[in-house]
């Protein structure tokens, strides 16, 4: 992945040769440039190398600019392209009906060299941003997958538990952006096992209660391998890691948080995680069906979980049911 937005590659697009000169002028210098004058040609060259971002012309024969800014946020391989529409129309419904079909700035002719070098340079760090943000993302799932390969089924048990957090979350009220942060947050809970002896981790049967209380100590482990960090990804998932094994009534550990101490997202995820494990295989038990697992979360209505999250996530059945035939062992 190239994050050099120095070199980052441009498709510029226009059927007027002396536009295309023009900012050959004004960007050759910073960027390597790709020209096209017309809507196929634009699209064409996409399919062969994806640009970090299209300067597009509207006012084209054949296909307008509308149309190939259409064409590319329909396909999902060039959706996330930033298209910057530089164009002569100056009214107002051209403009927001360039935004409403995805474009994230316009700019009018005559152009300024100056705006468009300062527009050009935002927009591809807002690219660099999103990019870094992704790796960010990506990178703490492949550690959760990592915590849980020699544990469970390698990666579906992180899958569904994140969606079944995200379904709950949203039936609670949360909001979607922070929905989302914790569905992604999620898979880093169980990262202590990184430091669960295999001996105990894939034991077949009953832990001993000296081995049950090595086991727990995953909690606090994973808690300091996730403290103190900036990101706010990386400090809800210190959360869920401490917290994921408390109950309501405060029996859970590893501070025996109760009711309402315990965050709401710690609460959230404890439902998941225990759903999940129920209706899975496991090296020590066969998988449970929806309904024996569910029945056990309601008798565990204020002992292990909090009672009204319980009743949501009973009534958001279809899209659990969803999640567990998408993602099977």
């Amino acid at each position: 992945m190239d994050f050099n937005t120095e070199r980052a590659r441009i498709l510029v697009v226009d059927d007027e040769p002396a536009n295309l000169k023009v900012m050959r002028e004004v960007l050759g210098d910073q960027y390597r440039l790709s020209f096209a004058k017309s809507g196929d040609a634009a699209l064409a060259l996409v399919a062969k190398e994806l640009p970090k971002l299209i300067l597009l012309d509207i006012m084209m024969p054949n296909m307008s600019g509308f149309e190939v800014c259409q064409r590319l946020k329909e396909n999902p391989q060039t959706q996330h392209i930033p298209i910057i529409f530089v164009t002569a129309l100056a009214d107002e419904s051209d403009e927001f009906k360039g935004f409403e079909i995805g474009a994230v700035d316009y700019i009018t002719k005559p152009i300024s060299p100056a705006i468009v070098r300062a527009r050009v340079k935002t927009h591809l760090s807002l690219v660099q941003a999103e990019q870094l943000k992704q790796a960010h993302v990506d990178l703490v799932h492949r550690l959760g997958c990592a915590a849980e390969y020699k544990d469970t089924d390698t990666g579906e048990h992180i899958a569904r538990m994140s969606k079944y957090s995200k379904i709950l979350a949203l039936a609670y009220g949360m909001d979607e952006q922070h929905a989302e942060l914790l569905r992604q947050a999620a898979p880093m809970h169980d990262v202590g096992k990184i430091g669960i002896p295999d001996a105990i981790l894939l034991k077949p049967g009953k832990l001993t209660s000296e081995e049950f209380e090595h086991m727990k100590e995953h909690a606090q482990i994973g808690a300091k391998i996730l403290a103190n960090s900036s990101s706010p990804l990386l400090q809800l998932a210190h959360v869920l890691a401490m917290e994921h094994h408390e109950k309501w009534d405060g029996s859970g550990y590893p501070k025996a948080l109760k009711g309402e101490e315990i965050s709401i997202e710690g609460r959230i995820v404890a439902i998941a995680d225990v759903f999940d494990a129920l209706t899975s295989k496991r090296p020590y038990k066969q998988a449970w069906s929806v309904e024996e697992a569910f029945a056990h979360m309601r008798e565990q209505a204020g002992k292990h979980f909090d009672p009204q999250l319980v009743a949501l996530f009973e009534g958001q059945l279809d899209a659990i049911l969803e999640v567990y035939s998408l993602y099977q062992n």
